[in-house]
């Protein structure tokens, strides 16, 4: 068993010229040295390309860019190309077996990151061997200069992080994907990543919880940088102490929501292509939680609260 494989860092980017430089220096400064970082821009208008040459130059055989004709496709598409291409070259590119990291543009990594992932994956694996594994971690919230505005991310976020199976992350996505490191079984399994997904990681998450382990380490070893550019950014939990009127009014409000109709089918696709090798109760939460996409927002929040049953 190989005790320190190489790890492929995938980085997307699109317009980051003001947080690259750092995010690729705190990556150069890993305390666990054998991994290479691939770059795909996404056809950046400001300096990021200029950037990410300069650093490729510096760092021949460290860092590589993509190859290929560029174009916009947003995150999550972008990361799919990345994770593809990849699979593809894994040879050419000497790696004997797959294990993949995502990266922002804009975050600040701990130093001894990848060794602590890498080590959770390596044990993670001689206890069960040959399936999915996704290791992810707690993160900071920081502004744009670092300063402090969270010390845990799922904390601020509000995230029910116990709540982690299969089950559970069907409607609720409790992986940040900048933290995450997954093994090459996830990635054969994962892919295509379909249109329907709502995010990468998220679909990610869905099928190691559904096929193999997902591993949480409350650590945070990302400095996760909160300015107005973000895609999606980090958004405090406050718990409000409801009326008995005001929990009626917004149980049957007629309005739907659209992030649990996005939910439905993302669910609907992962049942139509997985649906034969899950339990029947699994199943079944697919199918309550494929059914939100009902546009009358009474019927989809008791469909949202029969799928939370699971």
């Amino acid at each position: 068993m190989d005790l320190e494989p190489k790890i492929v860092i995938l980085l997307s980017t699109y317009n980051g010229e003001d947080y690259l430089a750092e995010q690729l220096d705190s990556l150069l400064k890993q305390t666990y040295s054998n991994f290479i970082i691939i770059i795909r821009d996404d056809d950046s208008t400001d300096s990021t390309e200029k950037i990410i040459n300069h650093y490729v130059d510096k760092n021949r055989g460290k860092i590589y860019k993509l190859p290929g004709k560029k174009s916009n496709v947003g995150p999550s598409s972008s990361f799919c190309i990345l994770i593809k291409y990849i699979i593809k070259e894994k040879t050419a590119l000497g790696l004997s077996r797959l294990y993949m990291m995502l990266c922002d543009q804009d975050d600040i990594w701990a130093e001894n990151k990848l060794e602590v992932q890498m080590s959770e994956m390596l044990n993670a694996e001689q206890k069960s061997p040959d399936i999915p594994i996704l290791v992810h971690s707690d993160l900071k919230v920081v502004d744009e200069s670092k300063t402090i505005i969270a010390e845990s991310f799922v904390e601020y976020q509000g995230l029910e992080i116990k709540r982690n199976k299969f089950t559970n992350v069907v409607i609720s996505n409790l992986v940040t994907g900048c933290t995450t490191l997954f093994n090459e079984e996830l990635s054969q399994i994962a892919l295509p990543i379909p249109d329907n997904a709502i995010m990468h990681d998220w679909w990610l998450a869905l099928i190691a919880s559904a096929f193999g382990r997902v591993i949480y380490i409350d650590i945070p070893l990302v400095e996760y940088r909160q300015h107005e550019n973000n895609t999606i950014g980090a958004k405090e939990f406050k718990k409000h102490h409801q009326s008995r009127t005001k929990i009626m009014h917004v149980v049957f409000a007629p309005k739907k929501s659209d992030h649990l109709v996005e939910v439905a089918y993302q669910a609907f696709e992962f049942k139509t292509r997985f649906g034969r090798f899950l339990s029947f109760k699994e199943n079944l939460c697919l199918w309550f939680s494929s059914m939100m996409k009902l546009k009358n927002g009474f019927l989809q929040r008791v469909f949202y609260r029969l799928a939370r049953l699971f």
